[in-house]
């Protein structure tokens, strides 16, 4: 069995005899298990890992397991907790059962009996998170965002996003408008390590010149004309989490200069003030344009450029990626499709118009087209009669995988190449897929792959 196939089950225990025999156990049943000695060092593990269920010893030096218990309510209230107990603290893990924890086993535990509750405990957790990401996605919230395809150039960019995330080195992201940019800071950001921490994007195409400063820095009261009171800058509030320089290639010269310093130094001056104020925050940044060329045109600081640019995340556009098309009306046929209370799908003649067409506007133009059809749908399905007219046509680029193919066919093309790319690694297929495992599995059968 895969060592992820059951859970990551964090164990913690003063007694490194007990921590062994649980691991080991533990891990030959399928899970993989992570050991602590102490709460401080469980509780380092619980912010850099995703943890599916904790098993915790109740008496320990210093910090004993009813404060990691509390710690873990409050920061990972999704993830069950099992106390281990000797007789003489019954009533400390009875009171925590009433206070919300899954179970207690008094020392030594019925291994067997452990071992079912800690699957129950896992499974829960696991329903729990999707209905929690459910909910976001019917709320449309903006958290932990899917991104979706199969193409090779996308399973390249979901290995650097998995190996960058937990980083603070500076991330480049640059494409076409209407790429989905902003949808990969998001996933670096909402998957990893700051995910509790603020996300704070600037579109810096869109806010005026004059204005870009102290939106940035923030200011004091009084210091300019209309400074009533004092204002947090985008950098102070995006502080321990992640700020987003959309477009950054829109930047003044003057402020590349000043961007570049606090990059440098982690530290802002609010306008009318002399305070320096400490900050701590990963920076991604996106480009619609050839930074090289601002660089050698003069526009655009080499400095600042290298500083920004440790790791960079090319976006192919949409035409470059069509055999993601049918992957990605789908999703949308279904997100717009719970928004107007409506069961859509798509006709084969619709697929096939979608990847026919050229999509200068990228994935943003696809979205936007299939919003509309689902606004104007009247029945079950979304025909080309909903769709414009140049959509229909064609004309605008090559046939780009309809082929004639019918909507299994290109779903099953789209699945087949995908196990290909991730080498039959089917939990990295899923992710790619934008779906889960057990929908994965679920669309294997039917399609008989």
């Amino acid at each position: 069995m895969p060592t992820e196939a059951r859970g990551r089950v964090l164990v913690v225990d003063d007694e490194p005899n007990a921590a062994k025999v649980l691991s080991a156990i533990l891990s030959d049943d399928g899970y993989r298990v992570f050991c602590a000695a102490d709460v401080p060092q469980a509780e380092a593990i619980l912010s850099r890992k995703d943890i599916d269920a904790i098993i915790t010893d109740m008496k320990m030096p210093g910090k004993d397991g009813m404060q990691l218990f509390e710690f873990a309510s409050e920061r990972f209230p999704e993830i069950p907790v099992i106390f281990l107990t000797a007789y003489g603290s019954v009533d400390s893990a009875v009171h925590a059962i009433t206070r919300g924890a899954y179970y207690y086993f008094i020392k030594p535990p019925d291994y067997l009996k452990l071992k079912g509750m800690l699957a129950r405990a896992v499974e829960q957790c696991t329903l729990k998170r999707e209905l929690a990401q459910l909910r976001k996605r019917l709320a449309g919230e903006t958290g932990a965002e899917r991104i979706i395809g199969g193409n090779l150039e996308m399973v390249r960019i979901y290995e650097v996003i998995e190996a960058v995330k937990d980083s603070g080195s500076s991330v480049l992201i640059s494409g076409e408008t209407g790429t989905g940019k902003e949808l990969i800071a998001r996933s670096l950001h909402y998957g990893s390590i700051r995910r509790d921490k603020p996300f704070v994007a600037v579109n810096c195409a869109a806010i005026p010149r004059e204005l870009m400063e102290s939106e940035l820095f923030g200011y004091e009261k009084g210091a300019f004309s209309g400074a009533v009171a004092r204002r947090v800058g985008r950098f102070e509030a995006a502080s321990e989490g992640t700020i987003f320089l959309d477009e950054i290639g829109e930047l003044e010269l003057s402020l590349q200069a000043k961007l570049l310093r606090v990059l440098q130094e982690k530290e802002i001056e609010r306008l009318g003030s002399n305070r320096k104020i400490r900050v701590n925050f990963r920076v991604i940044s996106s480009t619609n344009r050839d930074l090289k060329k601002d660089v050698a045109a003069g526009t655009f600081r080499e400095d600042l450029y290298y500083r920004l640019n440790v790791v960079q995340i090319n976006v192919p556009p949409l035409r470059q990626r069509k055999d993601d098309i049918p992957l990605l009306a789908a999703e949308f046929c279904r997100e717009f499709g719970l928004k107007e209370g409506k069961e859509l799908d798509l006709s084969n003649e619709v697929v096939r118009s979608l990847c026919d067409y050229d999509w200068p506007g990228n994935i943003r133009q696809l979205r936007n087209i299939i919003e509309r059809a689902a606004v104007l749908a009247k029945g079950g399905r979304i025909t080309p009669r909903q769709l414009p007219d140049d959509i229909i046509g064609g004309e605008a680029g090559e046939r780009g995988g309809g082929d004639g193919k019918t909507l299994r066919e290109l779903q099953s093309d789209a699945i087949r190449k995908a196990l290909r790319e991730c080498r039959g690694n089917k939990s990295l297929v899923a992710k790619t897929l934008g779906i889960s495992r057990k929908a994965l599995y679920k669309r294997l059968g039917e399609l008989n792959l």
